[in-house]
């Protein structure tokens, strides 16, 4: 019966034909990112609060250090907190994944911009971007195909789906109309979580 089906040119093209489907499979949908994770642990930019010159909580400042950080007596290794200003923030909420933890605009003491995670979690998946965005944030299924439909910024590839990460938002990037941030999926047109952020 082998010996038949090897000998017929049909049952090679079919084999062929499987063969491809399963890579091409593979590629576009990777199922394997489902049970992985891409943890990610940059440093944060220290920030204050502009209406009382407060210094904003930092998350890694309770609890036991992670090996390599500062001791809080140390110098931080982002910019002086003083010349920091935090201008929006918001809270991930879930849309195809769950997604949680604080997205927050920060501007350094130098005048440049960056969109920070912290104790971000999602879930991975292929073709993940971090996309700033007009559309208002809503939860449940009402988010998830939104953020392409108005004006956007694609900021990077998302670093990692757990973790504090940092991204440098280009300064002809307009922070008065893009008032959200998604997690999107490039190739499925679709948020994975979204943050509003606000003053």
């Amino acid at each position: 019966m082998w010996k038949r089906l090897l000998a017929n040119p049909l049952s090679w093209l079919l084999a062929v034909v499987v063969a491809a489907g399963l890579a091409f499979g593979g590629y576009w949908y990777q199922p394997w990112k489902l049970f992985t994770d891409d943890v990610v642990d940059e440093a944060l930019p220290q920030v204050q609060i502009a209406a009382t010159g407060t210094p904003a909580p930092d998350p890694a400042a309770s609890g036991s250090a992670s090996p390599g950080s500062a001791s809080p007596s140390a110098a931080p290794a982002s910019p002086s907190p003083a010349g920091n200003r935090l201008l929006a923030s918001g809270e991930f909420v879930t849309h195809e994944h769950e997604t949680s933890g604080t997205a927050q605009v920060v501007e350094l003491a130098d005048g440049r911009r960056q969109l920070v995670f912290r104790d971000f979690a999602t879930s991975n998946g292929p073709d993940l971007r971090v996309w700033l965005s007009d559309q208002p944030v809503l939860d449940g299924r009402d988010g998830w195909f939104v953020f392409d439909d108005g004006q956007w910024a694609e900021l990077d590839r998302l670093k990692g789906n757990r973790g504090d990460q940092v991204y440098e938002i280009p300064a002809d990037v307009d922070l008065t109309s893009l008032t959200s941030v998604s997690i999107w999926c490039k190739r499925f047109s679709v948020s994975f979580g979204a943050a509003e952020l606000t003053a």
